[in-house]
């Protein structure tokens, strides 16, 4: 090949010609690449992404101008991308366009621009991603696993599942005044559980949360064994309780687990609450990874949709390939909608650029391939995505899976490590039911739904709610394990907070407003990519819109 390789890549980047890895062979057998290229603006091609078609093109008119004996001076390889040549006196004008245009000014990026937040700092992001071997552990998948055949049996077992499980944290994570006893236990001895000293604990599912007229919160519990009425009430003055209050205005979602403690009524009917207990442990001690590497998170790409930011997304990838916080970042997760999908929703026809799905995941393939080598992307699926709709979500078919070469497929939710550093990447369909149950929670703050799941150690709680759910007998929902990072997407909106030493991640869309969002008023926030070191868990993101 004529040229060095790094000069010739460095080329093509300044004259923002993007190339899969499959054409990367193909350019590099080029006796020489830089006559070959000095034709691109002769066969309509000035830049984007590099096909065999355009090449071949390229190639048959540079034959042609050494057939013919012409006078067109093959176009160097500059020693700098931003140095233009002179061209000589006898140059014609159209021949002046040739030599010159290719070779423009790097279009202008703000590296150290990040969203308002503080600029990245080496010593945060303190290893090349070539530099780290790839270390994927997943813990829990339902892709292979799932067993359920919608039965009775099978909701009861999963609701049986989900209630051992957490009840196990509850204790091991909560200061209860006593060991919790059965419901059934507890009601048929009421009357030794009556007045502020004489405590009762239980713990069990919760059943129809509601408001009474004066703002009290009632609710029934139950467990293997039976059921009873519960009411916390709205406190005053110097006998409010701050969590008390929390919950108050936040409310419950039915079927979340949680303990009670309290006393009875006179007549035995109502369980007058006086503490709540939830199985989150009060701090997290994150791991960390031996590699100074990083992970990015996207999600919602949308590839299919006439509101796809492919603009933006060329954008990111030279930003991948220029960056030196961009050589860092080892992996990639995509937390599902990856695609439009097709039959989501009533008209969603008129709005797509693919109509066909599996054209839509070849093209998300190609979008891929235009990443660093160095990348390895985690993909599972979301509510758009050619997968059940049921949850949890078994991965992709491998007739999706053919078109894409460095991607590891996980079903949704996964629970996995990278490096060491536990993740739970959720897609984040719940938070429909987290918004319509809960007071505190809305769209603008998305985040605020996480905490919540991870409040009640599950992705989903709410059975009949807007999230489809699949009784598997073993409750593939519950968080088992607090993550180091828990991220979800869903929404088109953008976040990154700590929460009890969890590093929350609402990972941001690359599709604009939609014409359901412009109804609503809702306004995306598209096109932000979130990184987190591995090592030493310092966080940026980086504006691409």
């Amino acid at each position: 090949m004529g040229g060095d390789v790094a000069d010739i890549w460095q080329h093509l980047a300044s004259r923002k010609i993007m190339l899969l890895k499959s054409m990367k062979q193909a350019v590099q057998e080029l006796a020489d690449p830089f006559a070959v290229f000095s034709h691109a603006q002769e066969v309509g091609f000035n830049s984007g992404l590099l096909t065999q078609e355009v090449l071949d093109k390229m190639i048959a008119a540079n034959k042609s101008a050494h057939a013919n004996d012409t006078t067109i001076e093959e176009t160097k390889a500059p020693a700098e991308p931003d140095i233009i040549s002179q061209p000589s006196t006898n140059t014609s004008a159209d021949e002046l366009g040739r030599t010159i245009a290719p070779i423009a000014q790097h279009e202008p990026f703000d590296v150290r621009f990040r969203n308002n937040l503080p600029d990245w700092s080496v010593n945060d992001f303190s290893e090349n991603a070539s530099d780290a071997t790839s270390e994927i552990k997943v813990h829990y998948d339902i892709t292979g696993n799932s067993v359920t055949e919608g039965k009775m049996s099978d909701i009861n077992s999963c609701f049986s599942d989900r209630l051992e499980k957490i009840r196990k944290m509850i204790i091991a994570n909560s200061n209860l005044p006593k060991p919790p006893q059965e419901i059934a236990r507890l009601n048929s001895e009421y009357s030794r559980y009556q007045g502020y000293e004489n405590t009762a604990v239980a713990i069990g599912l919760v059943n129809e949360p509601r408001y009474t007229k004066n703002g009290h919160l009632m609710w029934g519990i139950e467990d293997e064994s039976g059921e009873m009425m519960c009411l916390l009430t709205k406190r005053q003055g110097d006998d409010r309780d701050r969590a008390q209050e929390m919950i108050l205005e936040s409310g419950l979602m039915p079927d979340d687990v949680l303990g009670v403690s309290g006393s009875f009524s006179q007549t035995g009917d109502i369980f007058y609450v006086s503490d709540l207990f939830f199985p989150l442990k009060p701090k997290h001690q994150k791991s960390s990874s031996e590699h100074g590497v990083s992970v990015a998170f996207l999600s919602d790409i949308h590839v299919g949709s006439k509101t796809f930011l492919e603009a933006q997304w060329h954008k990111m990838v030279r930003w991948f390939h220029t960056d030196p916080l961009a050589k860092t970042i080892k992996y990639l997760i995509l937390s599902g909608d990856c695609v439009d999908g097709v039959g989501i929703y009533p008209g969603q026809d008129k709005e797509l650029a693919i109509p066909d799905l599996y054209g839509q995941y070849t093209e998300f393939a190609r979008l891929l391939e235009l990443l660093p080598e160095w990348v390895e992307c985690v993909m599972l699926p979301g509510n758009h995505d050619a997968v059940r709709p049921a949850e949890p979500q078994p991965t992709f078919e491998k007739d999706i899976q053919q078109d894409y070469n460095s991607t590891t497929f996980v079903g949704n939710p996964c629970d996995f490590s990278l490096n060491g550093v536990r993740v739970l990447s959720y897609h984040g369909k719940s938070i429909d039911d987290f918004v319509a149950g809960l007071r505190t929670v809305t769209y603008s703050d998305p985040v605020e739904a996480m905490r919540q799941m991870l409040r009640r150690r599950h992705l989903a709680p709410q059975w009949g709610g807007k999230t489809p759910l699949s009784p598997e007998p073993e409750d593939g929902l519950v968080i088992n394990e607090v993550p180091d990072i828990f991220v979800t997407g869903h929404v088109h909106g953008h976040a990154c907070v700590d929460f009890k030493g969890t590093t929350l991640i609402c990972s941001s869309t690359w599709q604009d407003q939609t014409s359901y969002q412009r109804m609503l008023g809702f306004q995306p926030k598209p096109c932000m990519l979130t990184i987190v070191n591995l090592k030493s868990h310092a966080t940026t993101a980086i504006p691409f819109a």
